[in-house]
Order: structure tokens, then C-alpha cells, then sequence
């Protein structure tokens, strides 16, 4: 079939596209966005059609998860989830092994999007507690949810789509666990093979300056509630054995000072814990349930805790308060602020944090408003004032009720009581109306590159479609099989793979039904396991980031590149299609 200028045109941009994204470092977002600006230059997609992918309900889900990840993470839900859920890995083989098995089982029955958005930011917290590779994580995650949702015909909305055409031209309504022969060995082969091969085709990117290289080390006191949830726990099972950049100096517990604290030492109530650490690690301290800040002033500050953070200030050789203590020196009264944690030249500074006197070039860390920072930006007392990131203390009182919300919104999502577009506005507004997350705290948490990704990917989609280039492919591809059933499986199979890894997995499931009803029709064959073959096919694409949205999902928290999902997406491919066309002959032929 002869194919105009305009799908010859389409067929070259997307296959240079590819080409910018596997060869280079070019945010996706930008290239993405430039071949649908080239597509709507040349007339191939209407202006008034180019950007309707941002009305899209997938794209507006993705972007409300992420309100809902930011309401778990200042309320601490997401330290509730790497404690009770992923554990204490052993080694990187083992913690993928640790995370993909319940997030496989949990995906065979609920969407695969709020299992990964659950996850993200407790992956990377774990990562980062444990000092794992985060990019040796998050590949595995969203590929441990794809390969559970092969696993049932609810496990993802592909399945249910081609069950529905399935119903309406043909009749044939499939059981829930139909697809589970096919999907099981699938899921096993696969999470096998990542395990096996991860530590050399995953990519091992961790940050340049490791904290513990850092040379600002302050010495912390922090204090354990006395009715909080660490009273009666050692030291290991709280959680303060293992804090990366970060050691327990000793205990001060009324008055009797405990140094080398052992693992085994039991908590008490009201105990003075000093710690030594990077100001990363000193963030963490300020995360932890059951511990608040030694000084006692932090509680007397204006604001409400939730709606302050962490500032760190040079003190300058001009600063009043030099030679000073800052108990002595009002540092609260005059700034309006407390400091919490001193450093000076990686030293060890005995005594309260009120005690210290304060010389030039020490370096505080303040907890304060947002308006210490404006008001003494340009103060002479201070060398240096700058916010410390994702320093907001948590709001742990609401935890409880964010884990709630989470879970209501991945029962009525999974059971299908709600779509997943209505579970996921519901829950994020939830979180907003509950003071779960703050309005700062949306704004600064949605991905919009991530989001114009998708955008522009639908964009780039339609003119696959609206060209007929994906149909004349997906043709000329089942007309090279011939007559044989079994050629024709491999080449239906093999083209939905090929339109899921540039298109919507959706899209590309309804452009190749047809085609395959027509194929059984001519063939005089069972429609069924032809089906089969496009609900794995479509399902289950590794190869590319925006062939499915878990995928998209983890591309910025893991630190990817285009080309890393080739690596790893490319064999892995080769190897679950194999899987899933051995077993459909073995089961239907």
C-alpha cells in the first residue's frame, strides 16, 4: 500500500527521535516536544489537536499521584512504608529481590500505576538510608508491576481493553485468571533475569560527593519522646544504627553520660542522644518519629513547625553575637530563629547547643520561617544564609491518615469501584483539604517534565495513527507471515510490541485487534490466543520509557537515560515475548 509524504515524514522524525535519545544526554521533555512542534509546522498534526495529551485522564492521574506521594512524604508515611514493607537488605540482589516480590503480587490485582507512585518515594528513601544504587531500584520496581499485571485480567487496563473488544466482536468473555498460565512464568522468567543481570546492565549512578565526604559536620542533640514510639527499642531496632553520614556519639541520660553506645542499648524516655553528622543526615534525625530537637526553644517559634525548614548561616566576623554563647546572645529574640546543630571545622563541640560560643565562620543550622531567609539574605551578621532542601518537618500526627487515604484510593481504584483518574483526584484532594501536604509542597512535587512527556508522546501518537503509517506497518508485517497461524501470532505479537514502545499501550492494543480478528477470520482460527498475544504484548514493554507510564514514572527519581532502558528493556523483551508465545502455542495450538 502505497503511503503518503506525510506518514513517510512521521515514520522518519520519530525513528531520529529515537535516534537523539539513545545517542545522547537531550532531556526527553524538550525532544519530545520538539517533533510535535515539527509535526505542527509541517500540518501533519492540527495545532488545535497537538497538545490535547494534557486533558488526557492517564496524564492528569500521573500528575495528582504525585500530590499524593508529596502528602505520604511530609507526613512520614513514607518511613512507615521502608520499615514495615522493604526491610533491611542484605545486598543489592538481594533488596531487588525484597522489593519485587510483593510489588508483583500486588500488581497482579491492583493497577500498576498507584503500586509504583506508592513506592517511588520509599525506594528511594530505603536507597538512600541502606546506601544502595538507587538506579539498580527503581528499572526493577516499575518492571515488577508490569510483570505482575501480565499475571491476571485486572492486573492492568490493557488486559480489561482487549477483554472488552473481545466481548463485543466476538462474544468470548475471559476469566480473571485466563491469561494467569501465560502471565505466571512470564513473571517469574522476568523478575529472574533482572535479578541475575542487573549488575551489568542496570547502571550504577551514585552521587559524585558521597555525604560522607562532606566536611560540615555538626554535632546534634535530639531528645526521645518521652510517650513516642522509640521508648523500649535498642538502638538497632530504631533505626539508628545504619544512618548514612551520620553516628550516635553518645547518650545523655539524666545527667550520666553513655558513650559508645551500643546496638543493643534500650531507649528511655527523655534521653539526650548527641549525634555527629552531615547536614543530609541531620534532616533524617529531623524525620524520625519519636525524636525532636534538644532545644527547647524550637517549640516557641511563631510559626507551626510544618510551615518552617532548615537554613543553614555562615556566622561573619562582624556578627554581634561572636565571642558570645547563643544562649547568652538571644539568638531566638533577635532572629527569630533557633539554631539547632553547629559546625566548625569538622570538630567535635561538647556541651549543650545553647553553651556553644560562636566564632567567626562556625556554621549554624537554623530552624526558622520562610522569612528568616528574606530578611537576612543580605545581613551582614552572615556570611552565607541558604535553605536546606526537603528540610520541612514532618507533620507525623497526620501519617496515619495519609496511609488511609493511599489505601482507600488503591482498594476503590483495584476493585473497581472508581477509575483510577477518579481514585487518584479524590486522594489528592484528600491530602490537600487534610493539611497532609502543604500548597508549597504540590507545587514543588509535580514532574512537569515527565508530564510534558506524555503530552507530547500522545501528539506524536496521533500522527502515527492519523497517517496510517501504523496500520500500513502492522499489514505489511502479518502479510510477510503468509497463511501459517503461528507466523501470524509472532508478527501481531511482535508489531503491538513495536507501537507500545512509541504509543500508548491502549492505542496500541486497539489499532492491532482488529487487524488480528481479521487474520483469525481469513485463517479460519480461534481468536483467543491471538488476543492473548496482543494483552502480553502491549502489557508488558521494557524497552523505552514512554512505552509504558511506570516507566516514565521512574525515570527521574532513578537518574536514567534513554539509553538504560534500551540496555535493559531490549533483552528483556526478547526474553518474556519468548516465554509468551512458547506457552500460547503450547497452550492453544
Amino acid at each position: 500500500m502505497l503511503m503518503g509524504w506525510e506518514a513517510w515524514f512521521t515514520g522518519g522524525l520519530i525513528v531520529a527521535l529515537m535516534g537523539i535519545l539513545a545517542m545522547t544526554r537531550a532531556a526527553p521533555d524538550m525532544v519530545f516536544l520538539g517533533g510535535l512542534v515539527l509535526l505542527v509546522l509541517v500540518g501533519i498534526v492540527p495545532a488545535e489537536q497537538a497538545f490535547e495529551g494534557l486533558a488526557n485522564q492517564g496524564l492528569i492521574t500521573v500528575g495528582a499521584l504525585y500530590v499524593v506521594v508529596a502528602g505520604l512524604r511530609e507526613t512520614g508515611g513514607v518511613q512507615w512504608l521502608v520499615q514495615r514493607v522493604l526491610g533491611q537488605p542484605e545486598s543489592v540482589s538481594r533488596a531487588q529481590l525484597q522489593m519485587m516480590l510483593p510489588v508483583t503480587m500486588l500488581s497482579a490485582f491492583l493497577n500498576n500505576t498507584p503500586v509504583v507512585a506508592m513506592l517511588i518515594p520509599a525506594v528511594g528513601e530505603w536507597a538512600r538510608k541502606y546506601q544502595l544504587p538507587v538506579s539498580k531500584l527503581m528499572l526493577p520496581l516499575s518492571y515488577a508491576a508490569i510483570l505482575g499485571g501480565t499475571c491476571t485480567l485486572i492486573g492492568t487496563s490493557t488486559n480489561l481493553v482487549v477483554n472488552g473488544l473481545l466481548i463485543e466482536r466476538a462474544g468470548i468473555n475471559l476469566g480473571l485468571f485466563d491469561i494467569t498460565w501465560i502471565g505466571l512464568p512470564v513473571a517469574f522468567v522476568g523478575v529472574t533475569f533482572i535479578i541475575l543481570t542487573s549488575r551489568w546492565l542496570l547502571p550504577n549512578r551514585q552521587p559524585a560527593v558521597s555525604p560522607s565526604d562532606d566536611p560540615r559536620r555538626y554535632t546534634l542533640e535530639m531528645l526521645v519522646d518521652v510517650h513516642g514510639p522509640l521508648v523500649g527499642k535498642t538502638i538497632e531496632k530504631a533505626g539508628l544504627r545504619h544512618l548514612s553520614g551520620c553516628y550516635l556519639m553518645e547518650i545523655d541520660r539524666d545527667g550520666a553520660v553513655l558513650p559508645a553506645v551500643s546496638p543493643r542499648e534500650t531507649l528511655q524516655g527523655g534521653d539526650r542522644l548527641v549525634f555527629v553528622g552531615v547536614v543530609d543526615s541531620v534532616v533524617d534525625l529531623q524525620r524520625i518519629r519519636g525524636l525532636t530537637p534538644a532545644a527547647s526553644q524550637v517549640f516557641k517559634l511563631a510559626e507551626r513547625r510544618s510551615d518552617r525548614l532548615l537554613v543553614e548561616a555562615v556566622v561573619s566576623n562582624t556578627c554581634p553575637l561572636v565571642g558570645r554563647s547563643i544562649r547568652d546572645g538571644q539568638f531566638r529574640n533577635r532572629y527569630k530563629a533557633v539554631v539547632i546543630a553547629v559546625a566548625r571545622n569538622g570538630a567535635r563541640l561538647r556541651g549543650k547547643v545553647g553553651d556553644i560560643v560562636l566564632r567567626p565562620g562556625d556554621i549554624l543550622l537554623v530552624e526558622a520561617g520562610i522569612g528568616f531567609l528574606e530578611g537576612h539574605r543580605n545581613n551582614q551578621d552572615f556570611f552565607l544564609v541558604s535553605p536546606v532542601p526537603d528540610s520541612t518537618p514532618l507533620r507525623h500526627e497526620r501519617a496515619l491518615l495519609a496511609l488511609t487515604i493511599l489505601g482507600v484510593m488503591v482498594l476503590l481504584s483495584g476493585v473497581g469501584l472508581l477509575s483510577m483518574f477518579e481514585a487518584a483526584l479524590g486522594a489528592a484532594g484528600l491530602m490537600v483539604l487534610t493539611r497532609c501536604v502543604s500548597i508549597v509542597g504540590v507545587r514543588q512535587s509535580i514532574d512537569w517534565s515527565v508530564l510534558l512527556v506524555i503530552a507530547a508522546a500522545f501528539g506524536i501518537g496521533s500522527a502515527l495513527q492519523s497517517t496510517e503509517l501504523a496500520l500500513n506497518i502492522a499489514t505489511a508485517m502479518v502479510s510477510l507471515a503468509g497463511d501459517s497461524p503461528i507466523l501470524n501470532l509472532v508478527m501481531i505479537y511482535l508489531a503491538t510490541v513495536l507501537f507500545t514502545a512509541v504509543i500508548n499501550n491502549n492505542a496500541a492494543a486497539l489499532l492491532m485487534f482488529p487487524i488480528a480478528q481479521a487474520t483469525t477470520s481469513s485463517l479460519d482460527t480461534s481468536i483467543v490466543p491471538f488476543a492473548m498475544a496482543i494483552m502480553m504484548a502491549a502489557s508488558a514493554e521494557f524497552s523505552t520509557p514512554i512505552g509504558y507510564q511506570t516507566n516514565l514514572m521512574v525515570y527521574g527519581p532513578g537518574g536514567y537515560r534513554f539509553s538504560d532502558y534500551l540496555r535493559v528493556g531490549l533483552p528483556l523483551n526478547a526474553i518474556v515475548g519468548c516465554v509468551s508465545l512458547g506457552t500460547i502455542l503450547w497452550l492453544y495450538f
